[in-house]
């Protein structure tokens, strides 16, 4: 097996879609509703959403694959955050938000999800981030390890909407390499 990354370009826009179908479920709490995953797939990571995301020049799309299929993807935004709970634990002007990282389930544990953070990390520092950012859903242990694994700090928490249902999460942040 043979775990490679590269960067998201036009046209990718549909295999992302369908990645985070099958992905995002994965990162909900139990319980969650399927008609509330449904709504936040169609609201904010469809095809047409994935195409906007890859023409924009605040974000960056990585795509990892394992024997040439992908099977993940991590999304940096560049920008002003809007969250009053992430400003007040995030300077704007040094960070770089992890906004998106999924794994498909069939690849965890696999090394493809380490492969792509470095990769993401190295991007995020290149662009001249001092650090990254990120929010995950407080009950997902599975990513909390990892991310604590890769130096992601607990900073705060805020709020994340998905369909009709309020999850916390916690706000993350490591400090990249000068």
């Amino acid at each position: 097996m043979t775990i490679t990354t590269r960067h998201g370009v036009i046209g990718d826009d549909q295999l992302l879609r369908d990645l985070a179908a099958r992905t995002f479920g994965l990162a909900c709490p139990p319980g969650t509703a399927q008609s509330d995953i449904d709504e936040f797939l169609a609201a904010h990571l469809s095809a047409d959403n994935f195409a906007h995301y890859l023409a924009d020049p605040n974000r960056i799309i990585l795509l990892v694959s394992d024997s040439d299929q992908v099977v993940g993807y991590s999304m940096l935004v560049l920008g002003p955050i809007a969250d009053p709970d992430v400003t007040a634990v995030i300077d704007e002007a040094t960070s770089v938000e992890l906004s998106k990282f999924y794994v498909a389930e069939e690849s965890h544990g696999s090394g493809a999800a380490s492969v792509l953070m470095a990769e993401t990390l190295d991007v995020a520092s290149k662009i001249g981030a001092r650090s990254c950012w990120l929010g995950v859903n407080q009950q997902n242990e599975r990513a909390a390890r990892f991310y604590t694994k890769h130096d992601f700090a607990i900073v705060g928490t805020k709020r994340f909407l998905v369909g009709s249902d309020w999850h916390d999460d916690h706000i993350r942040r490591r400090e990249l390499g000068a």
